[in-house]
C-alpha cells in the first residue's frame, strides 16, 4: 500500500514538473483561442466610442477667420477625438532561417588502490571473487546529439480598415482603434487595428500606412464552422500539451 502511494505521488510530481516546464497550464487555458496580442499599456485604447467635446464657435467682427481653426481652409484629415481615418494594411513579410547543431562528448575514469595500509589484501574476503585492487573502478561514457531546423515563412496581407481617433496625446500624436467584422453565412471575419500615429504621417486623402503606426496591433482572423474544422479537437490539443515525449 505504501509503495503504491509513493508511486502515485512520484507520477503526480513528474507530471506537475512536466506541465510547469512546458508552461502547459497557460496553454491549456488557451485551447480553442487565438494568441493574445500584447496590450498597449500606455496610453490605453480600450475605451468606449469616443465623442468629441462640443466647441463654441466664436466669430470676430469683420473677420473671415474662425477662432480655434488651425488653417484658413479646413483640414479634412483626422485630428480630433472621434475623427475617422483609413488605415492601409499591406504586409508582405518573408523569413528564412536555417540552424544546425552538433555536439559530442566522451568521458573515461579509472581508479585503483595499490597500497592502503595493507588492507587491500582483505578485499578478496569481502567480495565473492578475487578482486584486483589496482583496477577497482573503470567508468566511461559517450554522448552525442545532432539537430537541424529550418523556417521558411511568407505572409501577405492586403486590407483596408477605417479607424477612430480615441485619444490625443499631449505631443499631438493620435491614438487610433478600428474594428471591422464581416459575416458570410456562418463564418465571421474579424479585423482589428490599433496604435499611435503622427498627424504629419496622415496623407491628404486621410489615410495612413500600417508601417507608420507605432505600437501597432493588427489582428485578422475569424470564427465559425470553417475555422472550427481547421482546428484540432480539444482532446488532441490537450494530449499534445501534456505528453512529455
Amino acid at each position: 500500500m505504501f509503495a503504491s502511494t509513493c508511486v502515485r505521488l512520484a507520477v503526480i510530481a513528474f507530471l506537475a514538473a512536466t506541465l510547469a516546464g512546458c508552461n502547459a497550464a497557460e496553454r491549456i487555458s488557451n485551447i480553442g483561442k487565438a494568441p493574445d496580442l500584447s496590450p498597449m499599456v500606455s496610453p490605453p485604447t480600450t475605451v468606449a466610442m469616443p465623442m468629441p467635446a462640443p466647441e463654441e464657435i466664436v466669430y470676430q467682427p469683420n473677420s473671415l477667420w474662425r477662432s480655434g481653426s488651425r488653417a484658413f481652409f479646413r483640414d479634412q484629415r483626422a485630428a480630433r477625438i472621434g475623427d475617422i481615418l483609413t488605415v492601409l494594411i499591406n504586409v508582405a513579410d518573408s523569413a528564412k532561417v536555417n540552424n544546425s547543431t552538433k555536439r559530442s562528448r566522451s568521458n573515461s575514469e579509472s581508479a585503483g588502490v595499490n597500497n592502503l595500509f595493507g588492507y587491500e589484501s582483505y578485499l578478496g574476503k569481502v567480495f565473492p571473487d578475487a578482486v584486483d585492487n589496482t583496477s577497482l573502478a573503470d567508468l566511461s561514457s559517450d554522448g552525442s546529439s545532432a539537430g537541424e531546423g529550418s523556417v521558411d515563412r511568407k505572409e501577405t496581407i492586403d486590407l483596408t480598415v477605417a479607424a477612430v481617433v480615441t485619444q490625443v496625446l499631449p505631443n499631438g500624436n493620435l491614438v487610433i482603434a478600428g474594428r471591422q467584422q464581416v459575416r458570410v453565412n456562418y463564418e465571421v471575419r474579424d479585423l482589428l487595428v490599433s496604435g499611435i500615429v503622427r498627424p504629419e504621417d496622415i496623407s491628404n486623402t486621410n489615410t495612413v500606412q500600417h508601417t507608420q503606426i507605432a505600437e501597432a496591433r493588427i489582428s485578422y482572423g475569424g470564427e465559425g464552422q470553417i475555422s472550427d474544422m481547421q482546428q484540432p479537437r480539444y482532446g488532441q490539443q490537450l494530449f499534445d500539451i501534456i505528453m512529455p515525449f
